[in-house]
């Protein structure tokens, strides 16, 4: 099962310190168990929103980190994405699955897989035991629907404007934080309703 669905900034932002991410969705999937430890239990609603997303700023933080590590390492330099090719940039993508120990943020292990396209990054947090080859199929079609459709490249774009189509994708994709093995024919149709949904 997903714990949660992330996307966050990969690059500097003017307005938050070096080493700082901007989250700018975030889901949860089922009990907040894993979140919080026995200690918090007793926190206001309040505390224990403030709680969680600090937990997935950490998170978004460490996804950071290993993101520019690696582009770094590798020599790779951003260049701007022209509107329309979205596509492109999915196939250029970095991606990676890093491991977050029991109590680096959440109280158990998790994984976390990620997906880096320019300046956004996508991420799902996984159940240790979870298939990360699924995991990982999913965040790309989740990503390129994202792309694709919603246009998060392009100049002046605001996902916090666009969160109820990205959580109409999410209901459809990964519905209630199951991961989907999809075959072909089911695929094709739900990427037909994906796709009369978003052109709305």
């Amino acid at each position: 099962m997903v714990r949660c669905f992330l996307i966050h900034t990969v690059c500097p932002v003017s307005a938050l310190p070096a080493g700082e991410s901007r989250l700018l969705y975030s889901r949860m999937f089922g009990p907040d168990e894993a979140v919080l430890t026995d200690q918090h239990r007793e926190l206001s609603p309040e505390e224990n929103r403030l709680l969680r997303k600090e937990k997935l700023a950490v998170v978004a933080r460490q996804v950071r980190s290993v993101v520019s590590l690696t582009r770094e390492a590798a020599g790779r330099v951003l260049v701007d994405v022209v509107p329309g090719e979205e596509a492109l940039a999915l196939q250029e993508a970095d991606s990676g699955v890093m491991r977050l120990r029991a109590g680096d943020p959440f109280c158990e292990e998790a994984s976390a897989v990620w997906l880096a396209v320019h300046s956004l990054a996508f991420t799902l947090v996984c159940e240790p035991h979870e298939n990360l080859l699924l995991a990982e199929g999913s965040l790309r079609s989740l990503s390129r629907h994202c792309l694709e459709h919603l246009h998060l490249l392009g100049q002046g774009s605001e996902v916090l404007l666009k969160s109820s189509r990205v959580d109409v994708l999410l209901s459809r994709l990964l519905p209630h934080g199951q991961l989907l093995f999809l075959n072909h024919r089911f695929a094709q149709s739900l990427e037909k309703e994906v796709a009369g949904y978003m052109s709305k």
